[in-house]
């Protein structure tokens, strides 16, 4: 987002006091992070990372983690902190950002992963972690398989095209022998309530996002992306999480030669375009009580 729609963005913000978090989701590439900057460094604060991606240590340029100089305007905490092979959850979140309710920075949380901010207005069940034996298994199942292992009630409520969210129902019924949807009944209060909260979603236009998002690829070839996923070609695992973020299977297959680096860009372009719809059709769905703030040409 450049700085003067920033400026006008501002226009359209609800009110910021000085003793309130401030909550920010919204779309991948819609300037949720240039909006958390220009927040901090008008009214104070710390940004915190709710972006799965960019949790991980391996990937700045690739998942669009703020910048060095960015991170350098105003203190960012739980950015690419986490090694590629670690195991890391929505819980593995919710532990490291309670901490950082109660600093002396009032804490700008943004980001796109919705069930972080579900779990942290909303709580969170106390689901066991899973084995490593039965995320292997559930590794190698083919989706369809998956869908069908899960009870009823739990696949009415899932979006059965997301392979990550029907197989962490599928792993936590064969894990504990009960439906993910039996524990989230159990679900304890929020740590942190919406009301407190200055709680702000971006909606966004359509056609307006779809050009960010294709001009986004082109911008992370400018700022290094092939030599970040250059970098992490022996470390491959495909079974990683951090190794499925979106960019990096096909600048992968460009490097190996089973796609050219158009091919790559469509494909990216393609994936990201299916993980924004699913964004913002959850951000309806869930963040019905937030501040929508438009975002249009």
């Amino acid at each position: 987002m450049a700085q003067q729609s920033t400026a006008q963005l501002f226009r359209h913000l609800p009110a910021i006091p000085d003793d309130k978090p401030v909550l920010i989701a919204g779309p991948t590439a819609s300037g949720k992070s240039a909006l958390a900057l220009e927040i901090a460094e008008r009214f104070g604060g710390v940004i915190v990372n709710a972006d799965a991606s960019q949790v991980y240590d391996c990937w700045r340029v690739v998942s669009a983690r703020p910048s060095a100089e960015e991170e350098a305007r105003a203190p960012h905490r739980l950015y690419g902190h986490v090694a590629y092979d670690q195991d890391y959850s929505t819980g593995h979140w919710l532990r490291e950002v309670i901490p950082l309710l109660t600093g002396d920075k009032r804490p700008i949380i943004v980001g796109g992963t919705g069930l972080y901010f579900t779990a942290l207005t909303e709580g969170m069940a106390q689901i066991p972690a899973t084995p490593q034996a039965i995320r292997s298994e559930a590794d190698q199942i083919p989706l369809q398989e998956l869908i069908d292992g899960i009870d009823n009630d739990t696949r009415s409520g899932l979006d059965t095209q997301n392979r990550a969210r029907v197989q962490r129902a599928w792993e936590v019924q064969r894990a504990t022998g009960r439906s993910l949807l039996s524990w989230q009944a159990d679900t304890p209060p929020p740590v942190l309530n919406l009301r407190d909260t200055v709680p702000i979603v971006f909606d966004v236009d359509k056609a307006w996002l779809l050009a960010r998002i294709e001009r986004r690829f082109d911008q992370m070839l400018d700022q290094g992306a092939i030599e970040e996923v250059r970098a992490m070609q022996d470390r491959f695992d495909p079974s990683l999480p951090a190794c499925k973020a979106i960019g990096v299977p096909e600048l992968r297959a460009y490097l190996n030669g089973s796609m050219t680096l158009d091919q790559a860009r469509e494909r990216a372009t393609i994936a990201t375009r299916q993980f924004a719809k699913r964004q913002r059709t959850w951000f309806r769905a869930r963040m019905k009580e937030w501040n929508h703030v438009e975002i249009s040409p």
